[in-house]
C-alpha cells in the first residue's frame, strides 16, 4: 500500500483526493512560492515548477512516501493571475477577465523514489462579458479570495461562464484526479 501525502493544505484538494478512497496524508509543503515566481518562467512552466517544488520539499522529511504536489495559476495574454486574496484584487481580475477567453493552468507533481511525474492540464475558460454590479454580487456571494483567477466553479462561479472546454473537470478545482488515478495505479494503487 501507499505511504500518500498530498503537499497541500488545501481544502478543495484534499477533498478532491479524497474521492478516490484511498488513505492519505496532507501536509503542509516547505515551498517559498513568491521566491520562485520571481523567475523567468512560462505560465506552464511556473505551475509545473511550482507543483514539483511543493511534492519534493517533503521528501527528504518522507522518503517512503509517494508525495502529490499540484498548482494550479490562469493566464490571459501572458499574464499570470493567481490567489487574488483581497475583494479587490478579485474584482480587477475578473474586470480584465470579462467577455475574454483565458487558460486555467493544474500541474500535479507524484514523487516517489524512483521518479517524478508530471502531468499538465490546460483548460480554456470563455467568461461572459459581465458588468461591475454582477461582479461585485458574484465576489460577495462567493467569496473566491483563495482562488486562482478569482472564482469557484463548484459555487455560484458557474454562472460567469459561457463556456468551459476540458479534458478533466476536476483539474478545475485544483486536482486532475483523472491524471491522478493514472498515475497512482501506475504506482500500485488499488483504485476501482
Amino acid at each position: 500500500m501507499l505511504d500518500l501525502i498530498l503537499a497541500s493544505t488545501s481544502p478543495y484538494r484534499r477533498t478532491l483526493l479524497a474521492r478516490l478512497g484511498l488513505p492519505f496524508r496532507s501536509l503542509a509543503p516547505g515551498v517559498d512560492e513568491d521566491a520562485i515566481k520571481q523567475g523567468d518562467w512560462t505560465p506552464q512552466q511556473l505551475a509545473e515548477h511550482l507543483a514539483q517544488a511543493k511534492a519534493r520539499s517533503l521528501a527528504e522529511l518522507e522518503p517512503n512516501a509517494t508525495i502529490i504536489g499540484s498548482d494550479q495559476l490562469v493566464t490571459l495574454d501572458g499574464q499570470i493571475f493567481g490567489k487574488p486574496l483581497t475583494a479587490s484584487r478579485a474584482l480587477e481580475q475578473l474586470t480584465v477577465m470579462s467577455g475574454r477567453t483565458h487558460q486555467l493552468i493544474t500541474a500535479v507533481a507524484v514523487w516517489t523514489q524512483e521518479q517524478t511525474y508530471l502531468h499538465t492540464d490546460i483548460t480554456t475558460m470563455h467568461l461572459r462579458s459581465l458588468t461591475r454590479p454582477e461582479l461585485e454580487r458574484y465576489v460577495a456571494a462567493d467569496q473566491p479570495l483563495d482562488c486562482a483567477g478569482s472564482y469557484k466553479l463548484e459555487e455560484q462561479g458557474i454562472t460567469l461562464f459561457e463556456r468551459i472546454e476540458t479534458e478533466d473537470y476536476t483539474a478545475i478545482m485544483g486536482l486532475p484526479l483523472i491524471a491522478v488515478t493514472g498515475l497512482l495505479r501506475k504506482l500500485g494503487a488499488s483504485i476501482p
